[in-house]
């Protein structure tokens, strides 16, 4: 078959099932911003597009999101032109829908089958709008409306598409019950044979410092450090777990920038404005103990991990991290926040510890408990572990599951999502 990979920043969540259908003999290609020419990986050829003109100006505030999600949907279409005009016809387009880019492709290719990444529906409850009272909507009365308008992309999907996958239950639940059934719940996959426990693992943080399983390590990881992973409410807790856990040292992973919600004050970072509200109540020698280490390598990432004796994660209701799945597989014991995406992954006293997000005495009063208990420390890793491999495991469950997804998705005539 031809298939055609469309996302923004290629492989993205593709990574793993994009070079599985190239290596089963597909032609296999991708449109995406990712290069500035044409590059082959893993045996597919990514195609680059570019953004053929700039947004206006003086739009009304609640359409400048559609906008750009439309200049890209024509940018990606008239690369997806050539490709037509250069003979190419696809049998299966399957794309991230969330930047816009496959919006007009049906229009294109009428008789292709068009498989969705169902990242997230945006909703105005039962999510991360207005979860979190300390940063409340600035016209709050108008964030429903706001929110209506950028599902706007979501809903010119749900005309083209025939199939949807979605990483989590969670994220699925998001979208309405009238396509819900038209989405297959199937992850990513993490690789658990690479992403396991290491007892002889080893990590440098710095000035010649080394970290190994023989120290109490306390995790804490973000792609950027912000409020919608609880950077905040960590941050919150050092001085309370500084004072009580004297021998720990604190790695905290996460760049400067913004991935998700509101962005900091002009010239600040969320990093350093949480910094600047808790060193004061924090004893040079117990800060010395904290460690930023920016983002980090692959390699590192996985060395972190396995050296970690307790492992925090904490979202609003949004989209789940790899990271979380990755600590599990590489035997971590887990302090987590109780929100509802976590929860599906993470069972109370089974596979993890829960606290509620906005109590960060609870959150310490869980991490001593697991670090004053290597029984309770194996049990909660062990366990973490096993759901990792039963669940999510890339080889035998995720990619098997991605694959029969595909066959489904070419078996179909095209059908579209609608309501």
């Amino acid at each position: 078959m031809n298939i055609l990979f469309i996302h923004q920043n290629f492989p993205g969540q593709f990574k793993h099932l994009a070079p599985a259908l190239a290596a089963k003999g597909h032609k296999v290609l991708a449109l995406t911003l990712r290069v500035k020419k044409t590059a082959t990986w893993q045996g597919i050829k990514m195609v680059p597009y570019t953004i053929r003109r700039k947004p206006a100006q003086k739009l009304h505030p609640w359409l400048v999101d559609f906008e750009t999600k439309m200049l890209r949907a024509e940018s990606c279409y008239a690369e997806a032109r050539n490709l037509k005009d250069q003979g190419f016809e696809p049998d299966l387009i399957i794309a991230h829908p969330g930047w816009g880019e496959s919006m007009f492709l049906r229009d294109l290719w009428p008789n292709a089958q068009i498989g969705l990444y169902c990242e997230l529906y945006y909703r105005a409850s039962e999510g991360d709008l207005n979860f979190d009272p300390e940063f409340p909507n600035r016209i709050a009365d108008q964030e429903p409306i706001r929110l209506r308008l950028k599902n706007m992309n979501n809903f010119m999907h749900f005309e083209v598409g025939d199939l949807g996958i979605s990483p989590t239950q969670f994220q699925a639940g998001t979208f309405p019950d009238a396509i819900r059934d038209k989405i297959s719940v199937i992850h990513d996959g993490i690789d658990t044979e690479v992403v396991r426990a290491n007892a002889d693992a080893r990590l440098e943080i710095g000035e010649g410092q080394v970290v190994t399983r023989e120290d109490e390590v306390i995790t804490f990881v973000n792609r950027n450090l912000e409020p919608y992973r609880g950077y905040h409410v960590f941050m919150r807790a050092l001085p309370q777990l500084l004072k009580q856990r004297p021998n720990a040292r604190v790695l905290i992973v996460g760049g400067n920038e913004v991935s998700y919600g509101a962005i900091p004050p002009k010239g600040k970072t969320w990093k350093q404005i949480f910094i600047d509200e808790v060193q004061s109540s924090i004893p040079d020698k117990d800060w010395e103990r904290v460690h930023f280490m920016g983002k980090i390598p692959y390699e590192d990432f996985l060395s972190l991990l396995q050296v970690s004796r307790c492992h925090v994660y904490l979202t609003y209701p949004f989209v789940l991290s790899w990271s979380l799945i990755e600590a599990m597989s590489s035997q971590c014991a887990i302090v987590a926040s109780d929100t509802a995406p976590v929860q599906e992954v993470i069972q109370h006293d089974e596979t993890g510890r829960l606290f509620p997000f906005f109590e960060p005495d609870k959150m310490v009063e869980q991490i001593n408990e697991v670090l004053d208990s290597q029984s309770l420390r194996e049990k909660l890793g062990r366990q973490a572990r096993q759901k990792a491999q039963q669940t999510y495991d890339l080889k035998s469950v995720c990619l098997p599951q991605q694959i029969e997804w595909v066959n489904r998705l070419s078996a179909m005539p095209p059908g579209r999502f609608s309501f």
